[in-house]
């Protein structure tokens, strides 16, 4: 069964990490409880600069900043559309704004994907 994820990749001041954290966890309640199948958020472990491209360089990363990658699995497109719409209408996210999150969202980068194989 096909599903929908959206993915999503910044860079998160390794100072800030904590503060993040407790903004993801948040977050990952309210999709979840909107009716995303699953919500993650994952830190850079193993990401090498690289030569022509890489996470890095994807978001211009700064020596005292980490890549985080989050993704968000959904039934289908149709349904993360209906559940985006209700998360950012929900009230627990009023106080997130791009004036008051911890990482700078002008190097933040996303995108919908359709999964294509499942094993």
């Amino acid at each position: 069964m096909s599903r929908y994820v959206d993915v999503y990749v910044l860079p998160v001041p390794t100072a800030k990490l904590d503060e993040y954290r407790k903004i993801a966890e948040t977050a990952g309640k309210i999709w979840r409880d909107h009716g995303a199948l699953e919500y993650y958020e994952c830190l850079a472990d193993d990401v090498k600069p690289g030569k022509q491209t890489s996470f890095p360089q994807s978001v211009n990363l700064k020596p005292d900043e980490t890549v985080v990658v989050g993704y968000i699995v959904f039934k289908s497109r149709e349904d993360r559309d209906r559940i985006n719409e209700l998360v950012m209408k929900d009230e627990r996210m009023s106080g997130c704004s791009p004036d008051n999150m911890p990482f700078d969202g002008m190097r933040m980068f996303w995108g919908g994907f359709k999964t294509w194989v499942e094993a």
